[in-house]
């Protein structure tokens, strides 16, 4: 695994949950044909082609690199019920979909919890939930807000004093989120391969897709040693989808990343009033998150996006956003100054417009985009919910309610590097404002 120093920082471009493997699948040669192929290994094109295998189709799965390498394995660990995005602008924008919407997330966190347990996947899951948790007077206002929204959706939150609640002492209190919790998403990601691997399914790993053309008689996949010949497909690419033609449009990668520190004496955390193992996250415009590990560390990320170049791959987080992490964690937690961060890595995330979504591109050509800031939960879970539908089943109410003919996109200006700094200097603006009140 190559790594580099940035600063007193080790930078991977794995991930720092677990080792890469070493066992991998083949690449494809000559002409295959199947039921249905899945393009993309991470969480969601896993849980469909083991979804399918398992209901008795013929499925082959296509991964440009190795099963579960990219952001499914990059991430933070939270599992949560929620919806990404700030309550009050998922109200404006959806409205009439937003109980429908509430219930998916819920259910999505049920979903990959049992899953997690019939397949046996030691990933380290403790059911703690998670916490939306103000820095301030005015992120507190805005979350009580919040609140009352989520629960007219039917979710299953409840305001909490941070205090009370065991956090941190910078943090005020917020929406405690009672679905989901904590896992190591690389033990996850790679468990889930396992299974998958274990499974009816063909998998062929380091095999590109290269084009997916739609044929009468079905959908033709090229890649660099042969074809496949599929009935119907499903595009689990997710920050890779623009590297498709046939992908729809409106699907924007960001770059995020995570720091770990070194083990953190837990008598230094109670002493700061950190008893919570809940997983913390805040309410800025690019929120925060921060969480204990199972392996006695402190794991902290976001807080700055970066736009994607023209080519996507394995790359190593920035020093500067590593840097800037690192600062926040400081002015987070001032007492912890002394505990040195290890190390940092990150992954492509895909932006929607905050919600997970599903359809069908062209026919007989599928797609489900769900990792796009809080997908741990909903990856399985739409993967699996697009697989059900491709076997005959009647389309589930939670899929009909992030059924898209096309991805809905912010503008394209939303996601450029300028408004992602302008987005950072609003963030640190209102933390100033808000240590002088």
């Amino acid at each position: 695994m190559s790594t580099k120093t940035s600063g007193s920082v080790n930078c991977s471009a794995f991930t720092g949950w677990c080792d890469r493997p070493t066992d991998f699948a083949p690449a494809l040669e000559g002409e295959v044909q199947c039921d249905v192929a899945v393009v993309g290994g991470g969480l969601a094109g896993m849980a469909s082609a083991l979804r399918l295998a398992e209901r008795g189709a013929d499925v082959v799965l296509l991964e440009a690199g190795c099963c579960g390498w990219g952001a499914s394995s990059r991430n933070a660990g939270y599992l949560s019920n929620a919806l990404a995005g700030d309550p009050q602008l998922l109200r404006l924008l959806y409205r009439r979909q937003l109980r429908d919407l509430t219930r998916y997330a819920e259910n999505s966190a049920r979903f990959t919890e049992g899953l997690i347990e019939r397949l046996g996947i030691d990933c380290e899951y403790d059911p703690t939930g998670n916490v939306n948790a103000a820095v301030s007077a005015g992120q507190l206002k805005q979350l009580r807000k919040g609140m009352r929204i989520l629960r007219d959706a039917g979710a299953d939150v409840e305001f909490v004093d941070g205090r009370d609640f065991g956090l941190p002492e910078t943090f005020l209190g917020g929406i405690f989120e009672r679905g989901g919790g904590l896992l190591n998403p690389g033990k996850l990601a790679f468990g889930l391969r396992d299974a998958l691997l274990a499974s009816g399914a063909k998998v062929f790993e380091r095999t590109a897709v290269r084009a997916v053309e739609p044929e009468d008689a079905g959908v033709v996949l090229d890649v660099p040693g042969g074809r496949v010949h599929a009935e119907r497909v499903v595009l689990a690419t997710n920050a890779h989808s623009r590297d498709l033609a046939i992908a729809p449009s409106g699907i924007t990668p960001v770059w995020t990343s995570v720091v770990e520190t070194e083990p953190v004496d837990p008598d230094r955390l109670e002493a700061i009033g950190w008893t919570s193992r809940t997983g913390i996250i805040t309410p800025h415009t690019i929120l925060e998150n921060y969480r204990r590990t199972a392996r006695g560390t402190i794991l902290f990320g976001t807080r700055q996006l970066r736009a994607a170049p023209r080519a996507l791959g394995a790359r190593e987080p920035d020093r500067a956003v590593v840097a800037d992490l690192v600062r926040g964690f400081h002015e987070r937690f001032p007492s912890l100054r002394y505990v040195a961060p290890q190390r940092a890595w990150g992954g492509w995330v895909a932006v929607t417009s905050f919600l997970p979504v599903a359809g069908e591109t062209a026919k007989n050509v599928f797609y489900a985009v769900s990792c796009n800031g809080h997908g741990l939960a909903q990856s399985p879970y739409l993967g699996t919910l697009l697989a059900d539908r491709l076997v005959g089943d009647e389309p589930h109410d939670d899929l009909r309610a992030v059924w898209r003919p096309r991805p809905p996109h912010l503008p394209s200006f939303a996601l450029s590097t300028p408004t992602l700094q302008a987005a950072w200097a609003a963030d640190r603006i209102s933390d100033r404002l808000g240590r002088q009140h």
